[in-house]
This record gives C-alpha cells, sequence and structure tokens, in this order.
C-alpha cells in the first residue's frame, strides 16, 4: 500500500522513469514485427502506448498508479489516437483477450509476486508472442530490494518463454541493466 501511494506520489511532479521518450529497442521492435495487439505493463504516462499506437498497434495500458493513468488518458486524447487503459494490478487482471506483443519497462523487476506476473503473462500472450522487458539488476550486497536476480531470470525460461535476445548495459544510475525480448512458445 505504501509502494503505490509513493508511485502515485511520484506522479504528481517528473517521476525519475518517466523520460516521455519511446526507448530505440520498442522502435526496433516495431520495425522488424507486424502490427497487432499489444499490452504496455505498468505503462506508466503512456508513452510507449502512444509510439505503438501510431505504428499501428491495437494497445491496452495497465498502470497501479491511478495518476499515471490519468496523465496517460490525457496524453492519448492530445495525441489524438485511441488505447484500452486500466488501472489494475499486473498480478491480478481480468483481461480476456491475447496479445502479440508485452511491452515493460520496469515493471516485473519491482513485482513482489513475480509467479502470479508470470502466470498472467504467459496467460496473455499468443502462442509465438513476445514479451519485451527492460530491468535493472539488484546489487549483490542487497538481493532483498527491486531489481532482477539470476534466479528471476530462470523462473522466465521456466514458464514456456525463450530469450530471442539480451542486450546488456547501465542505466542512468549507473545500475547494470538489460533489455530482454521473450518468445512464448507456439506450441
Amino acid at each position: 500500500m505504501l509502494r503505490r501511494l509513493k508511485f502515485n506520489f511520484s506522479y504528481f511532479g517528473k517521476a525519475p522513469w518517466d523520460s516521455g521518450i519511446s526507448p530505440p529497442e520498442l522502435f526496433d521492435f516495431i520495425q522488424t514485427h507486424p502490427a497487432g495487439r499489444a499490452i504496455d505493463l505498468g505503462c506508466g504516462t503512456g508513452t510507449n502506448i502512444i509510439t505503438l499506437v501510431k505504428a499501428g498497434w491495437q494497445v491496452t495500458g495497465i498502470d497501479f498508479a491511478i495518476r499515471a493513468i490519468q496523465i496517460a488518458k490525457r496524453k492519448i486524447r492530445n495525441a489524438g489516437v485511441e488505447a484500452d487503459l486500466h488501472v489494475g494490478d499486473v498480478t491480478k487482471l481480468d483481461l480476456k483477450q491475447q496479445f502479440d506483443l508485452a511491452l515493460d519497462l520496469g515493471c516485473f523487476h519491482g513485482v513482489k509476486d513475480q509467479a502470479a506476473y508470470l502466470d498472467q503473462l504467459t496467460r496473455l500472450l499468443v502462442p509465438g508472442g513476445f514479451w519485451l522487458m527492460y530491468g535493472f539488476f539488484k546489487p549483490a550486497s542487497d538481493l532483498s530490494g527491486p531489481g532482477l536476480a539470476e534466479a528471476d531470470l530462470e523462473k522466465i525460461s521456466a514458464r514456456g518463454l525463450t530469450l530471442v535476445h539480451r542486450q546488456d548495459g547501465w542505466d542512468k544510475r549507473e545500475r547494470p541493466s538489460a533489455w530482454f525480448l521473450y518468445q512464448k512458445s507456439s506450441s
């Protein structure tokens, strides 16, 4: 509950993680895959939703921060595009449709119940669908806080998601981070 309040409060100013710019990794994906249905998990203020819609995708956005969704609705309206936005918990989604792409920029690495997240993700992706995910890694000195650990990556591959591409780097705070592209098995 406190975490949700913190996230909502962050959106009354400039949330430090909200650059307002879609990353090149998303543009690379868009250029190499046909448009379809996408879901942005932890969509924030909707920047990437707008990018996807303008590229021909039908997009659903989910975030638990009410304020982020309010801002996203305004940005999407001002951009003259349409998207389906929901305030919700990515570990407890009540969506019936499936998606060709699940986009996650910094959501999975902060979720406490990663098993429930992965259950939702694999249910929501069509066979052969993609999960484009960005996350930073936990420091070895504090494995209890947010961030990815190698054990988290093992949980992903155990769910029928195959790693297609991984690009390691550093985030703005000099933490090791990576972009991942997974694909759900076709069967």
